[in-house]
């Protein structure tokens, strides 16, 4: 047996052209995505796939056709290796695209490693997200027989080191912001939720609003105007409010410039890329946005890292005391009967 393995769970993306669709099929035939018994759920997912399918592969070409969640994660990986050090090694788990939780179980296995730290690189818990990756590891480990000691890290949406990278990079675009434009507003975006999963008692938003009270108070400027908005909203359901293109008109209107921060992604993929970099900051300029600006995601940045280290060694250390990192201390409160901590995982 040889210390620790840690698997780094993220959505994943396609890597060509051709993996557009068989990607958007493992995404809607997620029971977590769309809660359907076959062979409807699969049937519908065929369906959600062909027809945006033509739409994404247009998207995934304005970044050469590959997905650059991968690389950005095997860099978070590599760093967090390195931050933890000797007897820990970290897999990749992607939920949608390779590599899957399967080969990341057998890498594991094959590594004899003694226990198991499961970390979504989900800073706020959802789930259609992190309980999502953690059934999909629980199905994979299974099937491998992996029956070593496993813990799951649910959420961390005030977690000190990655508030302070998101802080950091807020305060260094409101350094560089000119005078002259007047004082910008934050639009502190997260991917969407339908309004019925939180109905439901999904804590995501919740905990998205930990994270920019979190991030807000320890800027170094004070008086900044922010918003917590909702971005990447598909099909006819109502989703999260106020939604970010919503914003960014309405700064338009008001003569307002903006800084654009994601709040929930943690690296860069074609949701920033194209949606806020490309889609969103035309929609600025034609809006009359004077001044346009988006924060990079958090990445490997030092603060982040170090924080996701931390989590990590406090998983391990209490592994034989309580389930849950941090005491047992909740993020969720008795409204969410979705939390985590509920039994989902």
């Amino acid at each position: 047996m040889s210390g620790t393995g840690v698997v780094l769970m993220n959505l994943g993306g396609p890597d060509s052209a051709g993996a557009v669709e068989p990607f958007l099929f493992n995404l809607f035939y997620d029971r977590a995505i769309i809660r359907l018994p076959n062979p409807f759920r699969w049937l519908i997912a065929k369906l959600i796939a062909s027809r945006r399918a033509p739409v994404a592969r247009q998207i995934f070409a304005k970044i050469g056709n590959v997905s650059p969640l991968l690389q950005n994660t095997q860099a978070q990986a590599a760093a967090l290796e390195r931050a933890l050090g000797e007897g820990f090694r970290v897999a990749i788990a992607m939920r949608y695209w390779a590599p899957r939780a399967s080969e990341a179980a057998a890498a594991l296995k094959a590594s004899e490693v003694e226990r198991i730290i499961l970390l979504p690189l989900y800073p706020q818990f959802s789930s259609t997200t992190t309980a999502s990756s953690i059934a999909d590891w629980e199905h994979a480990a299974r099937k491998v027989a992996l029956g070593v000691p496993t813990r799951a890290i649910c959420c961390y949406p005030s977690e000190a080191g990655f508030v302070a990278a998101l802080a950091d990079a807020i305060d260094r675009a409101l350094a560089e912001w000119p005078a002259e434009i007047g004082p910008p507003r934050l639009l502190l975006s997260a991917h969407g939720l339908p309004q019925r999963v939180v109905a439901r008692g999904d804590p995501y938003q919740s905990q998205v609003e930990q994270t920019a009270g979190a991030v807000l108070s320890s800027l170094r400027s004070r008086n900044v105007e922010a918003v917590i908005c909702y971005q990447s909203r598909v099909g006819p359901l109502k989703w999260l409010q106020p939604a970010t293109d919503a914003e960014i008109r309405r700064a338009g209107q008001e003569g307002r410039g903006v800084i654009v921060v994601p709040i929930a992604f943690v690296s860069e993929h074609s949701e920033t890329l194209v949606e806020l970099d490309v889609e969103y900051r035309h929609l600025a300029a034609s809006s009359g946005v004077p001044r346009y600006i988006r924060v990079a995601t958090v990445g490997a940045a030092e603060s982040f890292v170090a924080g996701l280290a931390a989590q990590v060694r406090s998983a391990v250390a209490t592994m034989e005391v309580t389930p849950y990192p941090e005491g047992g201390r909740s993020h969720c409160d008795d409204r969410f009967a979705l939390c985590a901590r509920r039994g989902l995982i």
